[in-house]
């Protein structure tokens, strides 16, 4: 999942600070979870908002709702009317979701509420970490299913390297050494073996260094007559 951290209060208001009419959006998917642009976070920060205005004698309005997802247009399309009747909307979901947002009504303001973070999986309540960073080219097959690219500080390909000890990270002593998970991992697996073989240098295009990525699904497509039916429909 995504997981995001709300901005500061402080730096939130100074955004909206020249703006009458705000619309806050938040997301009941990943942010939600992560505990950062749900219902609540929505209600907390729209609360937030309106004391502080109070307190400082500002006049701004502030209205406060919830999108299933923000990242799927037909979601947005819902609440066109609330988006395009204020002066600016202020996104508590990742920065897909704002710029969502932002690309089906350029010349409406859209900014961020949050700061998006990582791919991460929850450890524990109220604590998630990264195991993902969407590389484009997955070989956790031949690690032990633990990711050197995210898991590693060096992201490492054949690892471990010569400053590990004690299986601790020598970039933090306080995180766990990924290639000694994934020596650990892959003789449960009674397959050290691949710990031994040299993984060649990885394919980089398939990553953000390649530029902006397209995934393209042929299979999943509208036809042309489903377009069509479609457009009109809506």
């Amino acid at each position: 999942m995504i997981v995001a951290k709300r901005k500061p209060l402080n730096e939130i208001v100074e955004m909206l600070a020249p703006y009458k009419n705000v619309t806050v959006i938040g997301c009941r998917s990943c942010v939600a979870i992560c505990l950062a642009g749900g219902e609540k976070e929505v209600k907390m920060l729209v609360s937030a908002l309106k004391v502080k205005n109070k307190k400082e004698g500002k006049k701004q309005e502030f209205e406060g709702f919830v999108v299933e997802r923000q990242c799927e247009k037909e979601w947005i399309k819902e609440v066109e009317e609330k988006i395009l009747n204020s002066d600016i909307t202020l996104s508590m979901a990742c920065s897909l979701g704002a710029q969502t947002i932002g690309d089906l009504y350029p010349t409406h303001l859209t900014f961020p509420g949050l700061n998006t973070g990582m791919f991460g999986v929850p450890e524990e309540q109220g604590v998630w970490s990264e195991k993902c960073v969407g590389c484009g080219d997955c070989i956790i097959h031949t690690t032990g299913g633990i990711c050197p690219i995210s898991r590693c500080a060096k992201s490492m390909l054949n690892g471990p390297c010569g400053g590990s000890a004690d299986r601790k990270c020598e970039v933090n002593l306080e995180v766990d050494c990924a290639w000694a998970a994934i020596y650990d991992r892959l003789k449960i697996q009674n397959r050290l073996d691949l710990i031994e073989t040299v993984t060649p240098a990885k394919d980089w295009s398939t990553s953000h260094s390649g530029g902006r990525r397209i995934y393209v699904r042929e299979d999943a497509k509208l036809t042309p007559h489903q377009k069509k039916g479609k457009e009109a429909v809506q």
